[in-house]
């Protein structure tokens, strides 16, 4: 049987697919969540206790990333994604906030799984050099679910009601598992990569992060000081992935009055923009390794350059024009990305492959043990302040997250 050239670009276009259907799922409810709150009576700080379901829950990564190093990626994914599908299709049962609660938090434990997942893929089937634009090429998945989540949730509520809305992104995920199923093997596995392939993605990995056959131990990754190097950053980063996922909906509505069809030409282009962030960060790695910087390095400027352009999210709270705040949201959209996928992509720089997807889940947890804090603040707080304080804050966790990245982590 032939061979397919550059199949692993097709093998992380085909997690990226799977990362675009987890985020659609868990955006769901961030686009229906003017209409369901006002169905079921739920006020903003019951779907902050629902947000921190969510996030409580997806804190438990280094369980999925465990599972997923010990079992393997294909079946290990599989499931994760499975569990995640029924479980978003379930919420069109719900009733009440309480009910809502105890789903997200199921929702979150399942995709979870997603970041280990794709730095795991990543790790096997990349060399070095190109692991930057891997990793950016799979979390686009992240921007582009959001994107596609307010159209498409927006018309399923428009043309039958919101519990249709779960029913069919919950639908999608299910597809997605049989396309995984049958396509998607290891290096070692596949039929269809060719030899020299195989020596390109091979003699490109450092030997000193080749696999060793033993099981990942989560308290040998968190003795190490490279590990908070990259889990420190990501507590600060990921609140704006957080605000742009499950707050900019309900700010669109309240603050800026968009009624729902107004968020589905509109809420989409902030996670547009991410979707560039994540190929912009990837290719200044890229580009500066090729002009002489270590790859550590690289990572660690292109996340600055992320942070600097976070600068102006602020004035998302200053503006006048609700087209303005739009443009704003967008530059945290694609700044962030290009921040994110960068300390994301670090953890197959500096941990061997059976550790990975265990080390990558360690840092998910704080990073979104960030974003739940961070969550709760707003639900608890922004009838009282707003929501500007919160973009500011924003930008300056950014700055305090590079400075961690180049003080803490070594080479």
């Amino acid at each position: 049987m032939g061979t397919i050239k550059g199949l692993r670009w097709w093998m992380i276009s085909l997690i990226m697919l799977g990362s675009v259907i987890n985020y659609l799922t868990r955006s769901t409810l961030a686009v229906a969540a003017s209409t369901v709150l006002k169905e079921l009576q739920i006020g903003a700080r019951e779907y902050s206790w629902m947000v921190g379901a969510f996030q409580g829950a997806i804190m438990m990564q280094p369980i999925a990333g465990y599972v997923l190093d010990t079992i393997g990626l294909r079946i290990g994914f599989a499931l994760f994604a499975v569990a995640w599908s029924l479980v978003n299709m379930a919420h069109a049962l719900a009733g009440s906030w309480q009910a809502l609660v105890g789903l997200r938090a199921l929702l979150g434990f399942a995709e979870g799984s997603a970041n280990p997942a794709g730095m795991k893929a990543t790790a096997e089937w990349f060399p070095a050099r190109e692991r930057g634009l891997a990793g950016g090429i799979f979390n686009i998945g992240a921007s582009a679910g959001s994107m596609v989540a307010p159209p498409l949730v927006a018309w399923a509520i428009l043309t039958y009601n919101w519990r249709a809305a779960f029913l069919i992104t919950g639908a999608l995920g299910l597809v997605w598992v049989v396309l995984w199923l049958w396509w998607y093997r290891s290096p070692d596995e596949h039929h269809l990569l060719s030899a020299e392939e195989k020596e390109h993605i091979t003699s490109g990995q450092e030997r000193h992060l080749a696999g060793d056959g033993q099981r990942p131990s989560a308290m040998s990754i968190i003795k190490r000081r490279n590990f908070w190097g990259i889990a420190l950053p990501r507590f600060l980063a990921d609140p704006t992935w957080g605000t742009l996922s499950y707050w900019v909906p309900l700010y669109l509505t309240s603050v800026r009055h968009f009624d729902l069809k107004q968020i589905a030409l509109f809420a989409w282009l902030p996670f547009l923009a991410a979707d560039f962030g994540c190929i912009f960060g990837g290719l200044v790695a890229m580009r500066l390794q090729k002009a002489g910087f270590s790859v550590i390095n690289a990572r660690r400027c292109a996340f600055s350059v992320g942070a600097v352009l976070m600068l102006g999210v602020p004035f998302v709270g200053f503006v006048e024009s609700p087209y303005a705040a739009i443009a704003l949201l967008s530059l945290a959209g694609f700044a962030h990305q290009t921040l994110s996928v960068t300390v994301i992509t670090m953890a197959s720089d500096l941990f061997k492959k059976n550790e990975v997807a265990t080390a990558a889940g360690l840092a998910g947890t704080f990073g979104n043990a960030g974003v739940l804090i961070f969550s709760l603040l707003i639900g608890g707080m922004v009838a009282t302040v707003g929501y500007t304080p919160f973009f500011v804050c924003l930008a300056l966790l950014d700055i305090v997250g590079a400075i961690l990245l180049w003080t803490v982590v070594r080479e």
